[in-house]
């Protein structure tokens, strides 16, 4: 085995590797009644973006090797880029709650918290406007993603439809409810099914470094 393919093997161990963590950690940060100490719940929030990133740099590897297309190399740029807006998003989301819980408890008077109250809604908008900015890079990452798994011989058709009918939902859902997120606004919030999509992708991604010789 040459440099070349040791190296290749290795993005794709690497990618299966991240992809799968990434996944984890964004079940156990979406999941409201599980509780972790502060410092691991932000190693799993901030490590996220991260993750990902370097996830879908290994998939661009592998979905190469079959076709070099201007589309797929689009959809690792917006990866990448949804990667540290997310990344953004969580440090920024927890530094407004962190802040906002401390001056909270300073409060006595009920009009001063009438004023925080407002002046939270305020500033929470920051955090939500990174919200939608995630998502329309990883909507389009995912979309461009799964177009070029159409004809690899180890994604195929089945990956490639069910991510190109999940990622335009979760585009269309935030447009159409912009700025309040779809499961605020009483509509289906499909992040998770997109986060189960690279789950699955993960997992075949494994599977392909297992393949190799």
């Amino acid at each position: 085995m040459n440099n070349e393919d040791t190296n290749f093997k290795n993005w794709i161990l690497t990618s299966a590797i991240c992809g799968l963590l990434a996944c984890i950690n964004y079940t156990l940060i979406s999941i409201p009644v599980l509780a972790f100490p502060k410092l691991l719940t932000y190693v799993l929030a901030f490590s996220f973006g991260p993750l990902l990133s370097v996830a879908s740099m290994g998939l661009y590897q592998i979905l190469k090797q079959q076709n070099k297309t201007v589309s797929l190399q689009i959809a690792t740029v917006f990866n990448v880029l949804a990667g540290m807006i997310v990344t953004l998003m969580l440090v920024v989301q927890s530094s407004i709650r962190e802040y906002a819980t401390i001056y909270k408890n300073q409060i006595v008077e009920n009009s001063e918290k009438e004023m925080f109250n407002w002046i939270f809604k305020e500033v929470n908008s920051v955090q939500l406007g990174l919200d939608v900015s995630w998502d329309i890079f990883i909507s389009i990452g995912t979309f461009l993603f799964a177009l070029n798994m159409f004809s690899h011989p180890q994604f195929g058709k089945i990956f490639s439809f069910s991510g190109m009918i999940i990622a335009p939902f979760l585009l269309v859902f935030n447009l159409l409810t912009f700025p309040v997120p779809p499961a605020d606004a009483g509509l289906i919030d499909f992040g998770p099914f997109v986060g189960l999509w690279y789950l699955v992708v993960s997992v075949q991604v494994f599977r392909i470094w297992k393949w190799q010789p």
